[in-house]
């Protein structure tokens, strides 16, 4: 197949898993040759994209990480630092998975991915981005009990208000709902996350 005819069957798609391209009778070694030129990228085995100056549509790598590996959504830094939940700017796209740890990097940056129990898989919420592509990413009370539950072991006991100011440095906790930042703290069922909840609670974080 020429690479005209590929764009030309491929092209009105964001991404191009390889199992679409073999079900078209296409060879899936020109994909890797078209590589090498830059006319396809490779998000990671088996997801490919056309090359900027070829696609169509431009996804956002919020919509990318959630199809490089699924299931998952847009949590913990790089949520955060959208929320304006903390003043750090987030370079790779964090997101939160059912399935293990994991990480890619590719042409559009690193993506990576922490493990929650399938019970913990939720409090997240459907967007759109620019290109009208869908993503999901953690409620703003969701990314922060994402990120607290992985950063347990960081906070000594009776040290949770220091640490959430002083080494997470937690900023803006007034747009968070106190309601939902509990229910979803006390989705882990661990006296710790509690006890963290409730001094999230104290720094100010705005009632409902």
């Amino acid at each position: 197949m020429k690479f005209g005819d590929f764009k030309s069957k491929f092209g009105d798609l964001p991404l191009i898993p390889s199992r679409i391209v073999a079900r078209e009778q296409a060879d899936l070694n020109q994909l890797e040759r078209w590589r090498k030129n830059g006319r396809v990228l490779r998000l990671r085995r088996g997801l490919y994209i056309l090359g900027e100056n070829e696609r169509k549509v431009q996804p956002s790598r919020l919509y990318l990480a959630g199809q490089i590996y699924q299931p998952s959504y847009v949590s913990l830094e790089y949520a955060l630092s959208g929320y304006g939940l903390i003043p750090e700017r987030v370079a790779d796209v964090t997101s939160v998975s059912s399935r293990k740890t994991a990480k890619f990097t590719n042409a559009f940056g690193t993506f990576s991915y922490q493990t929650v129990k399938p019970p913990l898989f939720r409090g997240f919420i459907l967007r759109k981005d620019e290109a009208g592509l869908e993503y999901f990413i953690a409620e703003p009370e969701k990314a922060v009990a994402d990120f607290v539950y992985l950063k347990l072991g960081a906070i000594p006991a009776g040290e949770a208000t220091k640490v959430l100011r002083e080494s997470f440095r937690f900023q803006n906790l007034g747009s968070l709902r106190k309601p939902r930042l509990r229910e979803y703290f006390a989705l882990f069922n661990m006296k710790k996350m509690d006890q963290v909840a409730a001094a999230l609670c104290s720094l100010a974080v705005r009632k409902l």
